[in-house]
């Protein structure tokens, strides 16, 4: 079970293109509790993926800080796993040499048995010896997130990884996520633009605002699971989100969640 809160003070990320400087995110303030689902939705380009980098440590060159459980972050570590929109499988590798293929300095037994937990844990085990040719796009990335699952991190880091999906097919992985999710309890970070996704899957919901990206608002999503989406409370939070898009920010502001 993770036990790390991932922490963001005044984190402000700049690119320089043609001798011009981009602002990219300004003055991000976010504490991510340990254990939680937080969903991030906003307008393409407001650096959503930009953040998540960060906290994964692939990118180090910005102002203020990211951490986890108190560490600065200062370059990839175990202690997150990634998942990208495009699986990023090895095609000449077989499922369980993708899931095995980071597990380091483990030992055989040790490598053996993680791989079959993690073929469990997404309900891949009768396909250990495909290749991912012969997988469709949602096993594909079944078995991207048992990969980044198998080092046991303390973080998932989710960027868009169901945007190449056609919608029931990645309604059937957003269930498959919250169902591992609830047996270990892993801190998950999601990036989407699918507005229901992010209330489905987020205990809260950060909206960013537009380029710079500041945190606009963090909406807590206080409904049971599974949650319905057709039900009264979820069309309300969905009202509010949306409706954050046409309002002024409230930048500067340091959320919990």
């Amino acid at each position: 079970m993770a036990n790390a809160d991932v922490t963001v003070q005044r984190l402000t990320k700049r690119y320089g293109t043609n001798g011009r400087t981009v602002t990219a995110l300004s003055g991000i303030d976010l504490t991510i509790r340990a254990g939680s689902v937080v969903s991030i939705v906003g307008s393409s380009g407001c650096g959503k993926s930009t953040l998540l980098r960060i906290v994964a440590g692939l990118d180090t060159d910005y102002e203020g800080t990211a951490a986890l459980g108190g560490a600065r972050i200062r370059g990839p570590g175990l202690d997150r796993g990634m998942v990208f929109q495009e699986h990023r499988l090895l095609p000449w590798l077989t499922v369980e040499q993708n899931i095995a293929f980071g597990l380091n300095g483990l030992g055989a037994a040790e490598t053996r048995r993680r791989v079959e937990e993690h073929l469990e844990l997404v309900g891949l085990a009768a396909f250990a010896r495909a290749y991912p040719g012969q997988l469709s796009g949602g096993m594909s990335q079944r078995v991207a997130i048992a990969r980044a699952l198998a080092n046991r991190p303390e973080v998932l880091l989710l960027d868009e990884p169901f945007g190449a999906l056609d919608a029931l097919t990645r309604i059937q992985m957003q269930q498959e996520v919250l169902r591992i999710w609830q047996a270990d309890r892993t801190t998950m970070i999601l990036v989407t633009h699918d507005i229901d996704e992010a209330i489905y899957l987020g205990d809260d919901v950060v909206v960013m605002s537009a380029r710079p990206g500041t945190v606009r608002t963090v909406i807590p999503v206080e409904l049971p699971r599974p949650r319905d989406r057709n039900s009264q409370p979820f069309a309300e939070i969905r009202k509010r989100i949306h409706a954050e898009f046409f309002g002024d920010g409230s930048a500067g502001t340091a959320y919990v969640i």
